[in-house]
């Protein structure tokens, strides 16, 4: 059985949710980001993070490559497109949402949300605003007559950016200027394995 060590107020969210979308068997340690840095799990991570997963012997860290790993494992005619061209997509979007779009996410989370009242930095807020507008004008673009980033389907393509979007809807920021990103955003986090996973500890 596969194991998922990391609470789902972190980025292990994002691995949960291709668990539950891809019907997976698996067991979840909701172990705090404060435990990561343990003995016990640096021999899993030696970069003292979570997620980890456990897997018939294999052992997967980052986000990212679980989520690839999953669907290429268990997502074949589902998450995971069966042609090269489409697995290629599939890569170039994961990546596009951790350098384009998530490092401005997380800027603004810790100055509008994490940091303290009296160590947030706004000038460095409306600096990720700013610097969102491209990655989302090309997300907008791309998303023109489709129902998901691949065309008619969920893909784990999908469920990549939209977990790195996730933390959208908590900004309160403004998507008006992209009406086709806020439509598919909220369609994704809507699915019922996402909501699930919210629900989880």
């Amino acid at each position: 059985m596969a194991k998922l060590h990391g609470t789902s107020r972190s980025r292990s969210a994002r691995s949960l949710w291709a668990l539950e979308e891809l019907g997976v068997n698996y067991e979840h340690n909701p172990m705090p980001t404060t435990d990561a840095k343990s003995a016990a799990h640096l021999k899993l991570n030696p970069n003292g993070h979570v997620p980890v997963l456990e897997d018939d012997g294999v052992t997967v860290w980052e986000s990212m490559a679980i989520n690839l790993y999953l669907a290429d494992k268990y997502g074949q005619g589902s998450l995971w497109p069966s042609d090269p061209a489409g697995r290629a997509d599939v890569y170039k979007w994961s990546f596009f949402a951790m350098t384009e779009v998530e490092p401005h996410l997380i800027t603004l989370l810790r100055n509008r949300v994490m940091n303290a009242p009296d160590q947030r930095d706004e000038k460095a807020a409306l600096a990720a605003i700013e610097a969102l507008k491209a990655p989302m004008n090309a997300l907008e673009e791309s998303l023109k007559g489709k129902e998901y980033l691949l065309g008619k389907n969920f893909t784990i393509a999908d469920l990549n950016v939209a977990a790195v979007m996730s933390w959208i809807p908590m900004m309160k920021l403004d998507l008006s200027a992209w009406p086709n990103v806020s439509a598919w955003l909220q369609k994704c986090l809507g699915r019922e394995a996402n909501k699930k996973v919210r629900g989880l500890k």
